[in-house]
């Protein structure tokens, strides 16, 4: 890779923080706090998170297909917006297993990107399914569908969809503590990094089945019911796509790069 020492060396004196004007859509796991911590000079990354917050998430369906033929039924503008980001270098991580360490590897990419090689506008998506997808569910889906069972023992509620107080200055980007360390390995702290999450419709409907299959539909809804109210308790922010593994490739037809 080659590394654009004018930017590194702009970013070496960076200790201000950047801040943007308001908090992604108001939803049920409304993040705790209404700032993004995005790179100075950034302006690519800033203005992509701008219309991705401004981007309609439709969350009112009643029931949904098993297979997604409209784009009314996912995230369709916002969708377009990530695919047609002209900034670089662009990431879109394969993220399954929501034990594993994917979160601290997507903010280790973004620090040493921005940090290291100086780039401000390098973008990384997380194509979330398996397991990985329960962490881009609400906690009262979580509450009402149990689902921490499918998540295993190591999550009780959804704890990584909870931002954790942190320094966020970049002056602070050395401190363990800050959002730039371990403490920032939350969804709301990512994304307000300008880490894209997006969902998938088949987990959704594979997740139901499992539900369904095990007695935890409390109202005794179809299997187009209780998907549809899964994809209405998505987390603030969350692209939802009409299946992760065939929207892999529409990514990389556009030039990010893969990674597992």
């Amino acid at each position: 890779m080659m590394i654009d020492n004018s930017r590194r060396t702009a970013l070496v004196g960076f200790g201000a923080l950047a801040v943007g004007a308001a908090a992604l859509a108001a939803g049920p796991s409304r993040a705790a706090t209404t700032e993004r911590i995005i790179p100075p000079g950034a302006r690519e990354l800033s203005e992509l998170t701008g219309r991705l917050r401004r981007a309609p998430r439709r969350r009112d369906f009643k029931t949904v297909p098993m297979i997604l033929e409209h784009p009314d039924f996912w995230d369709d503008e916002a969708l377009k917006e990530i695919i047609a980001y002209r900034g670089t270098p662009k990431q879109v991580w394969d993220n399954t297993d929501i034990g594993g360490p994917w979160l601290n590897l997507m903010r280790n990419a973004v620090n040493a990107q921005v940090f290291s090689f100086g780039h401000r506008g390098f973008l990384a998506v997380s194509a979330t399914h398996g397991t990985a997808h329960l962490a881009l569910f609400d906690q009262t889906m979580w509450d009402k569908y149990d689902l921490a069972a499918l998540a295993g023992a190591r999550f009780g509620s959804n704890t990584l969809a909870v931002l954790k107080p942190a320094p966020t200055a970049f002056a602070q980007s050395e401190d363990p503590k800050s959002v730039f360390g371990p403490t920032g390995d939350t969804i709301p702290a990512l994304q307000e990094r300008g880490v894209v999450f997006m969902a998938c419709h088949n987990a959704i409907w594979e997740v139901t089945a499992k539900l369904i299959a095990s007695g935890k539909n409390p109202d005794h809804g179809s299997h187009e019911a209780v998907a549809a109210e899964l994809t209405n308790h998505l987390i603030d922010g969350v692209v939802l796509t009409p299946g992760i593994v065939a929207t892999i490739p529409e990514l990389q037809q556009v030039g990010f790069h893969y990674a597992a």
